[in-house]
């Protein structure tokens, strides 16, 4: 005899794929009963303010080669770092609905502002499983650290949010943070300065107070950061060890999908489609270059609330 939930369960998921903002409790019925058995080849949604986050799509890439990804940058409202709390989480739940309405089975907050101030409001108003990079970050650091005094870098917003000095110490109560903002970092990232002298010299400005503070683990608390991942070790010479927030969270990645039975089948078409929100600048050039990814035909998004051209 069938069951009355596998009766349903056609009409649930047709109603799911095509209504997915607003059918939420076809997305909570379907994550609580879906036999663990299942696969699921819908496409995991990636999001951060700019192209950032394709250092997480990188890790996802490497960690779930069989999983479609959805990345959608918000290059119209870039960056978040410096806006109030409040607007980060009005374009954060923006952007996530599109990749809901992208069929999203989960969604990927690939960005270190959004993951401090919107996580929990995206984790209430979403009907997939969410996460975030802060987190998984601050367990590895917990991990590596050894004499338990823990660096973070990051933007303004992320730092400020005090997000990872509470996330690690609700982990260790002992543990001693030390947090940088390094607002200039970005632009000199997206700017393609990887290996250029004037980056160095920021680096060492940034970092140099930390370095003086004992720190044996550095969190790099924002996804652009990972492509510095080796001038910030040249100039650390070995003393901290790099917590790279983009494998963190790529690792998390894969315990929710097999928490939730959402892995894609083996042998599956694992494309990557790449979505911006304004037209792509020399940055998208940087990432496919430092990140050998093979991104295809970049699209476009609407949003309902661009950023005036002076605050980008």
């Amino acid at each position: 005899m069938t069951s009355p939930f596998l009766e349903w369960l056609p009409e649930c998921t047709s109603a799911f794929s095509q209504e997915p903002r607003h059918n939420r409790v076809a997305g909570w019925l379907l994550r609580r009963h879906v036999p663990r058995c299942m696969s699921d080849s819908r496409p995991i949604g990636v999001f951060d303010s700019g192209i950032g986050g394709l250092t997480v799509v990188k890790a996802l890439r490497d960690m779930l080669p069989n999983e479609k990804i959805f990345y959608l940058g918000d290059t119209a409202r870039v960056p978040y770092g410096g806006k109030s709390a409040s607007t980060v989480e009005r374009y954060s739940l923006e952007i996530a609905d599109i990749l809901i309405e992208e069929n999203a089975k989960i969604v990927v907050v690939a960005c270190n502002t959004a993951s401090s101030v919107a996580l929990r409001k995206l984790e209430e108003h979403l009907p997939v499983p969410v996460t975030g990079v802060i987190r998984p970050g601050a367990r590895a650091a917990i991990a590596a650290t050894q004499n338990k005094r823990i660096g973070v870098i990051g933007t303004r917003a992320t730092i400020k949010s005090g997000a990872y000095e509470r996330e690690l110490r609700s982990l260790n109560p002992d543990i001693h943070v030390t947090a940088r903002a390094c607002p200039l970092l970005v632009p000199l990232i997206e700017e393609g300065w990887l290996d250029d002298s004037l980056t160095d010299h920021v680096i060492a400005r940034y970092l140099g107070p930390l370095a003086q503070e004992g720190v044996d683990t550095l969190v790099l608390g924002c996804t652009h950061y990972p492509l510095l991942a080796d001038r910030i070790g040249r100039f650390l010479a070995g003393k901290a060890k790099l917590v790279d927030s983009a494998h963190s969270c790529a690792k998390a990645v894969e315990q929710l999908l097999d928490r939730h039975s959402l892995r894609a089948p083996r042998g599956g078409a694992a494309n990557l489609q790449v979505a911006l929100t304004d037209a792509p600048d020399t940055f998208l050039a940087v990432a496919r270059r430092a990140l050998h990814l093979e991104i295809g035909e970049v699209q476009l998004r609407e949003v309902l609330h661009r950023a005036p051209a002076s605050a980008r």
